[in-house]
This record gives C-alpha cells, sequence and structure tokens, in this order.
C-alpha cells in the first residue's frame, strides 16, 4: 500500500489567515469580507481539508496512475474524476470568492486560496480546471457584454460550465507577439477563429456541459491582439474545436495538456477590439496567484511527510538506531522546509489580500498603492510557489532515503507535479523580465509600497531587524540596475535580481511570525521558521545582489561553449 501524506493543519492555516496584512481592512470595507469571522474560516478550512481527504487524496494516486485517455477525438478522465468533481460543485467551492450579485459567497481572495491549497494538497491537478473556471468569470465580469454574462457568468460561477485560457502557440509561447491565430468577422456580429493553441490544460474533457475557450488571436482591422469567447458546443453540435492530441507529461497526469485546432470556430469579442492581452492580464493575475497555490500545497504535502517519516524511520545511533529527525542534518532539511512553506504561506494570502484591496478600498490613493503592491509581489508568489514545491519535494526523497525515490511513497509524484508550476504562466525568466522592466524601468510605486511596509515590520520585532540588510541590498540593486545603459547587462542579472526580490518579501512575512504574540503550538511553530528563515536569508540575498549586478560578466564564455 502506498504511503500517505499526512492531514493538514487547517488550524495553522487559519493562524496565517488571520496575521496576513491586509485583512482586518477588508473586514471593515465590504460586508460580506466582514463574514469571514475566525469561526467560519476555521469551519471552512476543517470541511475543505475533509474533502481534500475524502475525494481528492484517493484519486490523486488513481489518476496520477491511469492519466488521461485520447478516445475518438475527446478526452476521457480517469477513473473518479467525474466523482469527485461533481461533488465539489455540489458542495459549492467554486463560488467561495465570486461576487454575491453573480451567485457567489463574496469571501475573500485570500480564503479562496487557503482552500485551493488544501485542495490541491490533496490532487495537486484538480484545481487546474477550477482554477481557469474562476479566472474566466472575473474576466467576463469585468469585460464582456450584457448577453455574455447573462449566458456564462452563472454557468461559470456554479460549476457547470469549464473554461480555458488559450495563449500559447508552437512557436509562440510567451512570445505573443508571433501569434497567428485569426480572427475574421462575420455578419451576425460574431468571428470565425482559425489558428492552432498549444499546451491547454483540460482544453477537453468529459467533467463539465461545455467549454468556454478565452483566446487570443489577429483581426485585420486592429494592431493588437483580440480576445475572444469561444464555446467548444453550442447543445450537441461541436464548433469547430478540435482536439489534437494530448501531451504526455512528467506529472499532473490527471489534468489534460491539449493541443487544439480551430477551424472557423465561432466565437465572441471580449472587451475591446485590440486590447486581449491587456484584458487577459485580469485572468493571468489570478490564474499565476493559482499557481502559488499549488506549489504551496506540494510544498506543505512534502514537508508534512517527510516530518512525519523522520520520526518513526530508525538509522544510526548507539547503542541503539534512533529516529532520523534527531540527526543535526536531517533536522537542517526540516526546518528549512518548514519555513520556506510558512513564509510562502503568508505571502501568498498577503498577495490576495491586496487584490481585494485593488478592487475595493475608497480611497483612490489607498486603491492604488494595493494594486502596486499586488503587481509587485505577483512574479514573487509565482516563481516562490513553484521553486519552493520543487525544492521542498526533493528534499523530502531526500529525508525519505531510498523509500522516496519509488512510488511506493508519494514523494516522488510530488517532485514530478512540481517541476512545471516555473514554467506555465510565464517561465522564471520572463517574471524576472517582467520585475525588471515593469516594476523598475516603470512605475516603481509597488516598490515603495512593499519597503514601507516591510521596514515598518522589521524594525518592530528585534528578530526582524535581520531583514534590514536584505531591504538596503534590494534598494542598492534597484538603483544600480535601472542605471545600466547596456539592457543585455540589466537582462544577465534579472533572474537574481527576482530572487532577492523574493527573499526581501519572504523576509517580510518571517519578520511577522517572529512577531506573533499568539500562544500555542501553532504560534510556536511559526515563530519558528520565521527565526530560521530570517537566519537564512542574509548571506543569500548578498550572493543574489552580486550576482544580479554582475552584468555582461555573467554571459562571458558563452560563444566558447555554443559551437555545436
Amino acid at each position: 500500500m502506498r504511503g500517505v501524506v499526512p492531514p493538514a493543519d487547517s488550524r495553522l492555516i487559519a493562524m496565517q489567515f488571520e496575521a496576513a496584512p491586509g485583512l482586518s481592512r477588508l473586514r471593515a470595507l465590504k460586508e460580506s469580507f466582514g463574514a469571514a469571522t475566525p469561526d467560519l474560516v476555521e469551519a471552512v478550512l476543517d470541511e475543505a481539508a475533509r474533502f481534500s481527504s475524502d475525494f481528492l487524496a484517493p484519486l490523486n494516486d488513481i489518476g496520477d496512475r491511469q492519466g488521461c485517455a485520447f478516445v475518438e477525438g475527446r478526452v476521457r478522465t480517469p477513473q473518479g474524476h467525474r466523482e469527485a468533481y461533481d461533488a465539489y460543485v455540489a458542495g459549492g467551492w467554486t463560488t467561495l470568492d465570486q461576487p454575491i450579485e453573480q451567485g457567489g459567497q463574496g469571501l475573500p481572495l485570500s480564503l479562496a486560496f487557503a482552500v485551493q491549497e488544501l485542495f490541491d494538497r490533496g490532487c495537486s491537478a484538480f484545481g487546474m480546471l477550477p482554477v481557469p473556471q474562476r479566472s474566466a468569470a472575473r474576466l467576463i465580469a469585468a469585460f464582456g457584454d450584457t448577453a455574455m454574462k447573462a449566458e456564462w457568468l452563472e454557468p461559470l460561477i456554479s460549476g457547470e460550465w469549464a473554461a480555458t485560457i488559450c495563449i500559447s502557440e508552437a512557436d509562440a509561447g510567451s512570445d505573443v507577439g508571433r501569434l497567428r491565430t485569426r480572427a475574421e468577422p462575420l455578419s451576425d456580429g460574431e468571428w470565425a477563429i482559425t489558428g492552432e493553441k498549444n499546451w491547454i490544460s483540460f482544453g477537453d474533457h468529459d467533467l463539465t456541459a461545455r467549454i468556454g475557450h478565452c483566446l487570443l488571436a489577429r483581426t485585420a482591422s486592429a494592431d493588437g491582439l483580440s480576445l475572444f469567447l469561444v464555446p467548444d458546443r453550442f447543445g450537441e453540435q461541436r464548433n469547430g474545436v478540435v482536439v489534437r492530441r494530448i501531451e504526455e507529461k512528467l506529472g499532473l497526469h490527471i489534468s489534460p495538456t491539449c493541443a487544439l485546432g480551430f477551424e472557423n470556430a465561432r466565437g465572441r469579442l471580449i472587451g475591446t477590439e485590440g486590447r486581449g492581452l491587456q484584458q487577459m492580464f485580469l485572468m493571468i493575475t489570478n490564474m499565476r496567484l493559482a499557481t502559488g497555490a499549488q506549489g504551496l500545497a506540494i510544498a506543505a504535502g512534502a514537508a508534512d511527510l517527510a516530518l512525519a517519516y523522520a520520526r518513526d524511520r530508525r538509522q544510526g545511533g548507539s547503542p541503539s538506531p534512533v529516529p532520523i529527525n534527531r540527526h543535526p542534518d536531517v533536522q537542517r532539511m526540516l526546518l528549512e522546509q518548514a519555513a520556506k512553506v510558512e513564509v510562502l504561506r503568508g505571502l501568498l494570502l498577503t498577495a490576495a489580500n491586496y487584490g481585494d484591496l485593488a478592487a475595493c478600498e475608497p480611497d483612490e490613493e489607498a486603491r492604488k498603492d494595493a494594486g502596486a503592491l499586488l503587481q509587485w509581489l505577483l512574479p514573487l508568489v509565482k516563481t516562490t510557489g513553484g521553486e519552493f514545491a520543487f525544492e521542498v519535494a526533493s528534499h523530502a526523497v531526500q529525508v525519505l532515503g531510498g523509500a522516496g525515490y519509488t512510488r511506493e511513497w508519494p514523494a516522488e509524484q510530488m517532485l514530478r507535479d512540481a517541476r512545471v508550476l516555473t514554467i506555465f504562466e510565464g517561465t522564471t525568466g520572463i517574471q524576472a523580465l517582467d520585475l525588471l522592466h515593469r516594476r523598475l524601468h516603470g512605475d516603481r510605486r509597488g516598490l515603495r509600497t512593499f519597503l514601507n511596509l516591510a521596514r515598518n515590520d522589521a524594525a518592530a520585532a528585534s528578530a526582524g531587524r535581520a531583514l534590514l540588510p536584505v531591504l538596503d541590498l534590494l534598494e542598492d540593486s534597484v538603483e544600480r540596475l535601472v542605471a545600466v545603459a547596456d539592457p543585455r547587462a540589466a537582462e544577465a542579472g534579472a533572474t537574481a535580481f527576482l530572487h532577492l526580490a523574493a527573499l526581501a518579501a519572504t523576509g517580510w512575512i518571517a519578520a511577522r511570525l517572529v512577531a506573533l504574540e499568539d500562544s500555542g503550538r501553532e504560534a510556536e511553530r511559526l515563530r519558528a521558521a520565521g527565526r530560521h528563515w530570517l537566519a537564512l536569508i542574509p548571506p543569500r540575498a548578498a550572493s543574489c545582489h552580486a550576482e544580479s549586478l554582475a552584468g555582461l560578466d555573467l554571459l562571458e564564455g558563452f560563444e566558447k561553449i555554443d559551437v555545436c
């Protein structure tokens, strides 16, 4: 029988939820946010943990082994997926953060991501259907016309219908300027869409009655890309959307990654022609945060698995073997795993809170500050979520030793599932360039807001002052990078700068954790995790700072190795 991941500690997540910056302001701003009292939050998280254990954990092992099937041009999901999804919809989980007036519960986005962590812990691939579904509902609510909203919002929010995000093409992944899919106007106001899209998660499946593809395409009458909603069917009639194949992948086998062909498929324009990419970023923002949540879930499950295994596994010691959690090197790995989980969780919940504040703050300046801070934190949450997931899962395999490398334990699946998180929704390099060009050479409001908050919290507790030199290094790197004349020299250090910014952001969360005044084992764990992270990051920040400013020296010798 395969080893199991220990149950999640929902009380620990609830404590982090309560500690996240921005929550008290949210509760004061909106009645539905105020309804997310500590008692309600704890009840929701407890129920989500039960659902994950009852429905998603059993699906995870079966689905990983079976994967999806491609049968007569359609995707068939693995045994148990339909039952788990139907239970998910019946439980109202699709509606948590959606507006009340659209059939949702109107709860904070941070609570939706806390729930996603629990669900992705049970089965990390399962959430790759609901995430674009929720994200598309936000997109259509913001930019769809009255008829589109009337037709699509309720079924998407209820989970009756699904959605995808269709950007990538064979020669145009992140390079959207090379997209070739075309849209031609029809006489009835709709558009005929022709082209090929790759890497589409849940591009086809048998779980919902309809799928709406949110698709970028070119039109003859606009310079920029335009955004379209392309249904997979009208009733029983297919709409020119053809599944070419499903990809064979390293991990996330439950989620079918499809290559789709659009053969004069009928679609409707979303928003303004030529403004599709800018509009699509509303959906992309939510999905990048969700990638952080997915990484957090894998990291949290892997850390708990390693910790539980290390308590029971006996090796070394004299005269009798001792549990391996008594060995300093194992303790080092376990402590770093726990620290990464807790600072990542805090960072995700903080970003989600500021996402809500950016939408509902009545004061214009406060609203702009919140939106700018969200945009500063977004590439950090996305990248750190993916990197921590893989690193913590790798450490879990290391702690389990040879057992961790086998299918007898789920650590190897966690490692496989985590690898793609730094690739999809924008690679690490893309996130780094976004931070460099948009947030340094562009508007630095988000950086300024972050530094003000982080410095105040670091100075509030003696242990948190270890963060201050890291913030100094970040500011120094900013000023010197924007002064670099050669763009290639700055871009060579962009990923190191991204990592430096992530260390500063997670250090901010750690400084807040060490200042917690709560009592009990959960608070003790959070303070210990914060102290450990604050001890680790200064030398790592110094290394990232130096690398971020090394410029073209980092590229010296490339021509000598690129000779084949």
